[in-house]
């Protein structure tokens, strides 16, 4: 499947994690929080004060750690990062404060930086107390947990999971004057995923120097063509956040737009942040593929936007794909109704290479070999509106009877 990125611009690195940028460390254990043996808790952390940057959820019910990481953010500088699972800390009124301000108190002096410099992140269960002696526990025994090998990475990345399947990671390499700066990037997400960041927990690492407004306006621009354009089951959490981190140890001169090796830099960025949102459309729960909507022929790129969320979004095409049923009338019912300038009689759909419907009439297809594709595990669903110059992709899965088991049964 296509990326949104061009590729040329950067050097996937292999094997790579969020360690793998110069001056980070990263660990995670099990200290409680969870009923399973699964890790719990974990921390990133600079040797050096980062330039940093973050975008939330939209949810007006925000967790305590928000609050927190806001307010460790507002210099624009961060130095490490607390992380939780198995316990949201959010709906927890003025003891969840406590507990999250009490998390960044305990992780400062375990990890060795400044209170104010230290962000803090929980997924999990909402409306639950954390259990602070476990947390405290599992922060003190972190700094003997933290490292730069692969290990330590995947004992993070395991940390931060919940209903997940499997860790979502990514990192590139780019050239900027002449240095190598790389970019890595660690993500959970699973459940309660739906565009408007944010809707997941995600971390990502550089080694660049780079200012705080240029990397604040990056993420914002990298998130609106990747994170928010994910959806698993249309529910926006109360608690997620994507947060970067960039420690300026590779010693190039400092990065802004007008910076000439800017458009690198920001498509290796941007490519983080797109394998990420897949992998966790992909691993949406209880889901067996992973779709994606492409739209052309918007009348602008927002609009496409607006109608591949909608079309991403419908559980009735999220059902056909989970049933392999090529029903095209779910599709353009969803184009229909996503509140755009749309020509009723010009629209083309198809289904990868296999076109069910030209100029808003249907036409005569293999229904076996839509079959068949539509089994595979991954499924695009191409919209060409011929209507303007508009493009947008969007991402998401299949609605599955896992889905609701699991979601039956959250808590318990």
């Amino acid at each position: 499947m296509g990326t949104n990125v061009e590729q040329k611009a950067f050097t996937i690195v292999e094997n790579g994690t969020i360690v793998t940028p110069r001056g980070f460390t990263a660990g995670g254990l099990h200290c409680g929080l969870k009923k399973t043996s699964r890790n719990d808790i974990g921390a990133i952390r600079c040797d050096v004060p980062a330039t940093a940057a973050a975008v939330y959820t939209t949810n007006v019910f925000q967790a305590a750690p928000l609050k927190v990481t806001r307010e460790s953010l507002s210099n624009g500088c961060l130095q490490a990062v607390i992380v939780n699972s198995g316990n949201a800390n959010a709906c927890t009124g003025q003891q969840g404060e406590e507990d999250a301000y009490a998390m960044r108190t305990a992780a400062a002096r375990e990890l060795g930086v400044a209170e104010e410099d230290v962000a803090v992140a929980s997924t999990g269960v909402i409306g639950e107390l954390l259990k602070m002696d476990a947390v405290h526990s599992g922060i003190s025994g972190l700094p003997a947990h933290l490292g730069k090998e692969a290990e330590e990475a995947e004992h993070f990345s395991q940390a931060i999971l919940t209903t997940d399947l499997v860790k979502k990671e990514a990192c590139v390499s780019v050239e900027v004057n002449g240095k190598t700066i790389t970019i890595a990037g660690a993500a959970k997400g699973s459940g309660m995923i739906h565009p408007n960041m944010a809707t997941m927990l995600a971390f990502m690492t550089s080694d660049a120097v780079i200012s705080a407004e240029a990397l604040q306006r990056l993420l914002r621009q990298a998130t609106n063509h990747t994170f928010n354009m994910i959806t698993v089951d249309g529910d926006t959490s109360t608690n997620d956040m994507l947060v970067a981190m960039s420690s300026g140890l590779a010693g190039n001169e400092e990065l802004t737009v007008e910076h000439p090796d800017w458009d690198a830099f920001a498509a290796g960025f941007t490519y983080v942040c797109e394998v990420l949102a897949k992998a966790i459309a992909r691993d949406g729960e209880g889901a067996t593929k992973l779709v994606e909507v492409q739209v052309t022929g918007a009348v602008s790129d927002e609009s496409a936007q607006a109608i591949a969320k909608t079309v991403i979004g419908s559980s009735l095409v999220k059902s056909a794909m989970f049933g392999a049923d090529a029903n095209w009338g779910r599709i353009i019912a969803a184009v229909g109704r996503a509140g755009q300038p749309v020509n009723p009689e010009t629209v083309d759909i198809r289904l990868g290479d296999i076109s069910v419907l030209e100029q808003s009439r249907p036409v005569v297809f293999d229904e076996e070999a839509a079959l068949a594709y539509l089994q595979t595990d991954t499924v695009r669903i191409v919209v060409d509106l011929h209507h303007g110059d508009g493009t947008a992709i969007a991402w998401g899965c299949d609605l599955t009877y896992d889905y609701v088991r699991i979601n039956a049964a959250y808590r318990t």
